[in-house]
């Protein structure tokens, strides 16, 4: 017994630093949620935007019952229902998820068992019904568990017609994701973009989820010609927004897609580009989101140059 503790003590003290990292990160996780403040912004009469950790929450309140747009972290479902709770009376009825990141769909499980009834893009339950990976920050994601899941899928289009609006969810192909959706409330001309706009910040383009750079200019366009001066545009993260901020946001990325595509038909490489910094002029004000300059230049290349490596890639098998 005595030749056997010398050799465990390193494996308890391995074992006892592992514990340690575990517990003190879910400690440190929990205190960060226990200090978030959920935070009302009415826009009007019925609709409002919840704030906390996360997206931004859209939220349609009337005689139809409580139709909310994402629903952030699930350790704020409480926090968030105490929120919905100095409004009105009503539980959430109907829920819709943007797309299937955890700080818009973590909630999911929470309200769906207070009887919400869950609607996202085909994609969205496709991938929340399936481990994944977010190779930008090499995350693995675990499968959401089935009460979490989106109960009822759209390939295009979703039509609602509550609390005396036309609302109309429909499909960003190939954007933030493959699963993007924006919701347009037609009477009171409000648009929840979800994460294909991030106000003021560079966007976060998740290419392992199906995202790309040319489909989010192009849904951001086709919102564009969609909306007038007068809406109010919720973005997935930052402030009420407007058409003009939001052109401003498609000209930033169309023009930082431009400059790297013109250096790669250069030969440049990425270092090279990222070292000529074709961001600069933007990054004090775009790059103080968490994608930071030389991440977003790492996508746009990745993205634009992802036939090229396949063709590599599929000769170097031959």
């Amino acid at each position: 017994m005595k030749k056997i503790l010398p050799l465990l003590k390193p494996i308890l003290l391995s074992c006892s630093v592992i514990c340690f990292c575990l517990f003190s990160t879910e400690a440190v996780a929990q205190d960060r949620f226990a200090k978030v403040e959920i935070t009302t912004e009415r826009i009007n009469d019925s609709l409002f935007v919840l704030k906390g950790a996360g997206g931004n929450i859209g939220l349609s309140i009337g005689a139809d019952g409580v139709f909310m747009i994402d629903d952030q972290y699930g350790p704020l479902s409480e926090k968030i229902k105490a929120a919905i709770a100095k409004l009105t009376k009503d539980k959430v009825k109907y829920l819709i998820n943007t797309h299937w990141h955890g700080d818009h769909t973590g909630g999911n499980e929470n309200f769906s068992a207070d009887g919400a009834i869950i609607f996202a893009h085909e994609n969205v339950y496709k991938r929340m019904s399936t481990d994944q990976l977010m190779k930008a920050f090499g995350r693995k994601v675990p499968a959401s568990p089935a009460g979490a899941l989106p109960m009822i899928s759209f390939a295009s289009d979703l039509h609602f017609n509550l609390n005396g609006e036309a609302i109309l969810a429909f499909h960003l192909h190939n954007a933030h994701t493959d699963g993007d959706a924006a919701v347009y409330f037609t009477k009171s001309n409000v648009i929840h973009m979800g994460d294909t706009y991030f106000q003021n910040r560079f966007p976060f383009i998740d290419l392992s989820s199906g995202g790309s750079v040319d489909g989010l200019l192009k849904s951001i366009n086709q919102v564009l010609f969609l909306i007038d001066d007068e809406t109010v545009v919720i973005p997935g993260h930052g402030s009420l927004s407007t058409k003009k901020e939001m052109t401003a946001y498609r000209d930033v990325i169309m023009t930082v897609r431009d400059r790297v595509k013109m250096a790669i038909a250069k030969g440049m490489s990425l270092e090279e580009i990222q070292a000529a910094n074709p961001s600069k002029e933007f990054d004090e004000t775009w790059g103080s989101g968490f994608i930071k300059p030389a991440k977003f230049i790492d996508t746009i290349y990745t993205d634009l140059t992802k036939d090229q490596v396949a063709a590599t890639e599929e000769k170097e098998k031959e």
